[in-house]
C-alpha cells in the first residue's frame, strides 16, 4: 500500500472496524482490502499508517456527496477521546473551545486528507477554513463532514456547555440529514460559502472540563516539533501552497522557484507528476481565503484584493465574480455574516 494515501488516523479507523458505524458486509470488504495489502487494523495503529480514504470509494462505488455527509456524521458518532493519537492528550488538557479548535493547525499528523485555513476576527471570533485534498469530491465530503462533525462531538464532551461553534459545509443538505440535531438546534448549515468551521467571540474563552495547562504546552510542543520534522517530507503541492499562503501578494510561479531554488520548468514538472498545476494550488487558495476573508466585515474589499496582490479592484472583482457567480459586494450581501 501507499504510505502517502490520505486517509483516517488508524486508531479511529480501527474503532469504526469495531464499532457498528459499518455494516457487517462492508467491515468484511474493508478487510478483504486491507488483506490484498498485506495489512490489517492492528498493523496500521502499529505502524501509524493512515487507513485510505481510496478504500472507502472501493467499499462503497457509487458514493456522492450525500452518502458521503451521511456516512460523515455516522463515523464521527463513534470519535472517542482516545481516537486520534498524537492530539488526544492536548485534546484533553485543552483550557478553552478555541484551543481545541486551533488543534486543527496538526490536522496533517494524523491525516492528510483534510487541511485548515485560519481566519480570526476581533469582532466575530474566527473561521477555519476546511479544505479536502483527496481529489476525489465525494471523498472530499466524506473528509470534510467527519472532521467537522467530529470537532463538534469532542466539544460537546470537553466543554461544560455544549458551545455555539458551528459548521458550514459548502454542498446541499441531504435529505436523510435533514432533521439532524445539528441542523435542527442551528450548529450545522449547508450551501455554505466555503466548508469551515466558525468559532464566535463569545464562546473563544469558554472553559473546558479537564483543563490541565502544562500538559497542553508539553503536547503542543511535541506537536509542534513533529509537524515541523514532517515538513520536511510533505509532498511538493503542499510546499507550493504553503509559499503562497506566506506571501500571497508576491506569489508568482517565478518567485516560488525561486524560494524552492528550481527552474520554472521543474516546478511545473514537479507538480504535474502530482496531477496538479501552479495556477490551480494558487487560484484554490486565493479563493478560499478571499472567502474566508469576505465574510468579515471589518475588511475593506479593497483591502482584502491587496493583500491577496490585487493592484486593481476591478481585476479581484472579476477574478473572485468568475469563482463563485458574485461579485465581492454581492457576495457579502447574499451572505450572512458570521
Amino acid at each position: 500500500m501507499d504510505f502517502e494515501d490520505a486517509g483516517l488516523p488508524p486508531l479511529a479507523f480501527m474503532q469504526l472496524l469495531q464499532s457498528q458505524a459499518f455494516s457487517a458486509d462492508a467491515a468484511a470488504r474493508f478487510r478483504r482490502l486491507m488483506a490484498r495489502e498485506g495489512t490489517d487494523e492492528a498493523a496500521l495503529v502499529q505502524r501509524d499508517i493512515q487507513a485510505p480514504l481510496r478504500w472507502f470509494r472501493e467499499v462503497y462505488p457509487d458514493l456522492d456527496a450525500d452518502q458521503a455527509t451521511v456516512l460523515g456524521f455516522v463515523f464521527a458518532e463513534h470519535a472517542q477521546l482516545t481516537s486520534f493519537g498524537p492530539l488526544s492528550v492536548p485534546l484533553v488538557s485543552a483550557g478553552s473551545v478555541a484551543e481545541i479548535v486551533e488543534l486543527l493547525t496538526y490536522l496533517p499528523l494524523i491525516s492528510t486528507a483534510v487541511s485548515s485555513q485560519f481566519h480570526a476576527s476581533a469582532d466575530h471570533g474566527f473561521s477555519v477554513g476546511l479544505i479536502g485534498h483527496t481529489h476525489d469530491p465525494g471523498l472530499d465530503c466524506l473528509a470534510i463532514a467527519y472532521a467537522g462533525s467530529t470537532l463538534l462531538r469532542l466539544l460537546g464532551l470537553l466543554s461544560y456547555d455544549a458551545p455555539a461553534v458551528t459548521l458550514h459545509l459548502s454542498w446541499p443538505t441531504p435529505v436523510a440529514l435533514m432533521n439532524h440535531e445539528h441542523v435542527l438546534a442551528g450548529r450545522l448549515h449547508f450551501d455554505a460559502p466555503l466548508s469551515c468551521v466558525h468559532v464566535p467571540a463569545e464562546t473563544v474563552d469558554e472553559v473546558c472540563r479537564f483543563s490541565d495547562p502544562l500538559a497542553y504546552r508539553i503536547a503542543i510542543a511535541e506537536l509542534q516539533r513533529t509537524l515541523d520534522q514532517r515538513n520536511g517530507s510533505t509532498s511538493f503541492s503542499e510546499k507550493v501552497r504553503r509559499l503562497i499562503e506566506e506571501d500571497p501578494g508576491r506569489s508568482g510561479s517565478h518567485w516560488v522557484a525561486d524560494k524552492l531554488a528550481i527552474s520554472t520548468s521543474t516546478l511545473k514538472r514537479r507538480l504535474s507528476e502530482e496531477g496538479t498545476t501552479f495556477r490551480e494550488q494558487r487560484e484554490s487558495f486565493l479563493r478560499e481565503r478571499a472567502t474566508l476573508r469576505l465574510l468579515d466585515r471589518s475588511m475593506t474589499v479593497s483591502e482584502i484584493a491587496k493583500e491577496l496582490g490585487y493592484s486593481d479592484l476591478t481585476n479581484f472583482s472579476h477574478t473572485f465574480k468568475r469563482w463563485t457567480g458574485f461579485s465581492p459586494s454581492e457576495f457579502r450581501n447574499t451572505k450572512r455574516s458570521w
